[in-house]
């Protein structure tokens, strides 16, 4: 017993110390103005503004805590500042909503993703004068029947969208008659809805249709802005940076340096960001001067960023699942303790439950996403600890699944039939002894199925914690997507490896759990018979 503890001690100050020690960054968030580096919040996904890619060719700068890189008109923009400003340019790759929490938050330095100022966003942040003037478009098919509007009557009946979060979702209602469609995620989202007829256009900037008809030329732009009663506000049809409120230092030397790059330097930057946004590889020949599978294709152009992507979902899993069991373990066996005769344990014990009890049922009653942003950005805004946003996911991961694991255990635990307890205490084995001997080994070998479970269930919902930026499969996934334009192909492929790893796990899971369950043909009356008839033979002897 005394060398089972001593294991299980070891253990647990294990994984605690790399859960809490280790990678942690306890700087204050104000400390980061003064650093080397320029850290620069963008989704890199948003082609010509900015996008990803897996090498630093044509003046990318690189994406923290990753192996990929970032290029587009957004990062020329910010390698100019950077520069004037002595600073090392380093991208902060982080979906739309997750913007202004990152800069909030210390995360970032900057936002440059094409953001516009709306008075909405400046109640939050401050913003910098426009590096860039836009008109709006409705992007459709080039065979739709608003193919030809003239109007913004002519709209009358379209299934349309727009990206979630920004300005240009309101723009729908001056198009009369116009189904508005819930808004999306983002450009890629709305590119493949209206490739495979979901919606009939969406609304956007004219760079987005110029960039997206060089991979797509089926596609068609009607300038909205052009047409009679259309207004929009100044705010909304300009581009701007994005710098949190008490730097206001940083303000005043990002608008001087926006004030020495000209018009036309500004328009040469966009069309070299065109030309340089990644293409699609249809075209792309093999050795025998066939085109190449888009698979094989996929896979010599991003398959390291999607092993990478596997890699990071199987660590997030599987150590959040050990260290939640442990978690669950802890709680469910606090939460079975006996009610104590003495007075002062018996409310401490009701405290401890009480806590523990909130614990479950928040974690449990809350999505993985919002805790998430909540922990990770939370406390950087309200106690100025910058944690590591792989820790930080661990930890999200391992704090949820300790919550459900700790009921899943819990009932393991109370579901042992009662005679087990009367019998190893007639044997006069403590509390302590009941439960690691006799109660636990059956409880957590019935509870094995449901562990799997969490562990198949981890290896999915890593997906959600993209909106702290971690790059797991999903993620990487939707990057791919988003760089070749193979929406479907590239997300079959995604769910297929979804599909392979949980599969893999389970029958894993399934060899272990028959290994506990010892042999199916023992039988205990059969072995008492044939006991019995060797010991009245060796009597006859």
């Amino acid at each position: 017993m005394k060398s089972r503890n001593k294991w299980i001690t070891v253990l647990l100050s294990v994984l605690l110390s790399f859960i809490i020690g280790s990678n942690f960054d306890f700087s204050q968030v104000e400390a980061k103005s003064n650093s080397g580096e320029l850290k620069v919040a963008m989704e890199a996904n948003y082609q010509p503004y900015n996008w990803t890619q897996t090498t630093n060719a044509n003046g990318a700068v690189p994406i923290e805590g990753s192996n990929e890189y970032a290029n587009g008109y957004d990062v020329k923009i910010a390698k100019i500042i950077g520069k004037q400003l002595h600073r090392k340019v380093v991208v902060v790759k982080t979906e739309w909503d997750g913007l202004l929490p990152a800069l909030t938050s210390g995360k970032a330095d900057l936002i440059i993703a094409g953001m516009s100022p709306t008075a909405e966003r400046a109640k939050a942040i401050n913003f910098s004068n426009a590096y860039r003037n836009s008109t709006f478009v409705v992007i459709t098919k080039i065979n739709s029947k608003y193919a030809n509007a003239k109007t913004l009557n002519d709209f009358k009946g379209a299934k349309l969208t727009a990206q979630q979060g920004t300005s240009h979702y309101a723009l729908i209602k001056q198009l009369k008659g116009a189904k508005r469609q819930p808004a999306m995620r983002d450009f890629a989202a709305m590119r493949q809805s209206l490739i495979s007829g979901t919606i009939d256009g969406y609304v956007a900037e004219d760079t987005e249709s110029t960039s997206f008809k060089m991979v797509d030329p089926d596609i068609k732009a009607i300038p909205i802005s052009e047409m009679a009663g259309f207004k929009v506000s100044k705010e909304d049809s300009t581009t701007a940076i994005g710098i949190a409120k008490p730097n206001k230092q940083l303000l005043k030397e990002v608008n001087h340096v926006l004030g020495t790059i000209p018009n036309s330097q500004r328009t040469k930057l966009m069309t070299t960001a065109i030309k340089q946004q990644p293409k699609t590889d249809d075209k792309k020949k093999g050795k025998n001067g066939k085109s190449e599978p888009w698979l094989v294709s996929m896979w010599k152009q991003y398959g390291g960023m999607i092993l990478n992507g596997i890699g990071m979902t199987l660590l997030l899993a599987l150590v959040g699942t050990i260290a939640g069991f442990f978690i669950g373990l802890f709680v469910g066996i606090i939460r079975t303790i006996p009610t104590p005769t003495s007075q002062g344990k018996k409310w401490l014990l009701k405290i401890v439950n009480w806590l523990l009890a909130v614990y479950i049922e928040i974690f449990r009653g809350t999505p993985m996403m919002v805790q998430a942003a909540v922990i990770y950005y939370g406390i950087a805004q309200f106690w100025h600890i910058n944690i590591d946003r792989t820790i930080a996911a661990l930890v999200i991961v391992s704090i949820n699944t300790g919550a459900y694991l700790a009921e899943i255990i819990r009932g393991g635990i109370i579901s042992t039939p009662e005679g087990q307890f009367e019998a190893a205490s007639a044997l006069g084995m403590t509390h302590n002894q009941r439960m690691w001997h006799i109660i636990l080994p059956q409880a957590i070998k019935n509870c094995l199925p449901s562990i799997t479970n969490e562990f198949i269930v981890n290896i999915k919902d890593t997906s959600v914690l993209s909106i702290i930026s971690v790059s797991e499969l999903f993620f990487v996934g939707t990057t791919v997507a988003s760089q070749t334009f193979k929406f479907f192909p590239t997300y079959l492929t995604i769910s297929a490896i979804y599909l392979l790893l949980t599969f893999t796990t389970t029958r894993i899971f399934n060899l272990i759990e028959k290994h506990l369950q010892g042999s199916k043909n023992y039988n205990l009356m059969a072995n008492q018979v044939q006991v019995g008839a060797t010991k009245d033979t060796e009597a006859n002897k």
